[in-house]
């Protein structure tokens, strides 16, 4: 009886060192995500390339794709050359006040002439109010008609000015009819193809940095006090035959309201209803997926 005892209990402990993989267990539970941003058509028109595919890597910048822009190019081009047109319209100013000036001044050298002409009593006081009159008159003349050029100059060119922020804004249409990626990045999800039909709003394709992910966790109230903004942490993801693979991460927030526990998410405590939610950024060697689950290891236990 004694040796069967033995055996018992040799055969327990053998059997609960077996269940152990001997690691600490984890403070908190969770799965990754990352941010996800939805790159969607600015433009209007036939897709006339699209360059990516679902796993592409993209940087920021980099030029993917363009919806036509034949029309929105046909129609700056119209309006480029209504402006041409009017500019035609504009008055030479400077020829037609040339034109007086040069009256003025002969009238001058004129009245210069015949003040010595009534000096020398060879012309009439009249001959000389005459001349006078005349060059006022080429005065007014000079005034009425400069100001009258520059009213149809100003005119001319308060029409020429809708049809310039016209062209800018055909031309920012030109522009945001490229797809351009926002962010470096994975492309998750492809929402449209070359040749169809894009509106301005619709959804192109789906991106998000995956080199950097994040692990949102779940600490109960009585552990939330233990973890800081910046602090590090150990993750931890499954791995084949059982075992775990660690990566170093950083809390990046913290939670300021607790919740209630998420159906997935198993706490250190079962039994406990509400949780704070926590993000742990890790740096992804490529193991790492979106929806994955994983653990937290505050490193100070």
């Amino acid at each position: 009886m004694k040796i069967m005892n033995l055996f018992l209990a040799t055969a327990g402990v053998a059997l609960l060192a077996s269940c152990g993989d001997g690691r600490i267990k984890s403070d908190a539970y969770g799965n990754f995500e990352a941010v996800e941003i939805t790159v969607s058509a600015e433009g209007s028109g036939k897709i006339m390339k699209f360059d990516i595919e679902e796993g592409t890597f993209l940087k920021a910048g980099d030029n993917v794709g363009y919806i036509d822009t034949l029309q929105l190019y046909l129609k700056k081009v119209q309006l480029q050359a209504t402006i041409n047109a009017l500019y035609t319209k504009l008055p030479d100013v400077a020829s037609q006040i040339n034109v007086l000036n040069t009256q003025l001044g002969t009238a001058k050298i004129e009245k210069t002439r015949i003040i010595n002409l009534v000096k020398s009593q060879a012309a009439t006081t009249k001959q000389l109010d005459d001349i006078n009159a005349q060059i006022q008159l080429i005065q007014r003349q000079i005034s009425a008609t400069n100001s009258s050029l520059n009213i149809q100059t100003k005119g001319t060119l308060a029409e020429i000015e809708p049809l310039k922020a016209q062209i800018r804004q055909f031309e920012d249409l030109i522009q945001k009819s490229k797809i351009v990626n926002p962010i470096e990045g994975t492309v998750l999800s492809k929402f449209a193809q070359e040749s169809e039909l894009a509106m301005q709003g619709k959804p192109l394709y789906k991106i998000a940095d995956i080199k950097n992910i994040i692990l949102r966790a779940y600490f109960s109230g009585d552990q939330i006090s233990k973890v800081q903004i910046g602090q590090q942490v150990t993750v931890l993801i499954d791995a084949p035959d059982g075992k775990y693979k660690e990566y170093n991460g950083t809390v990046t927030w913290v939670s300021a309201k607790a919740e209630f526990a998420p159906k997935v998410i198993q706490t250190k405590d079962e039994r406990v209803n509400l949780v704070y939610a926590v993000k742990v950024m890790v740096a992804n060697d490529g193991a790492i997926k979106i929806g994955m689950p994983g653990e937290v290891q505050l490193l100070s236990k």
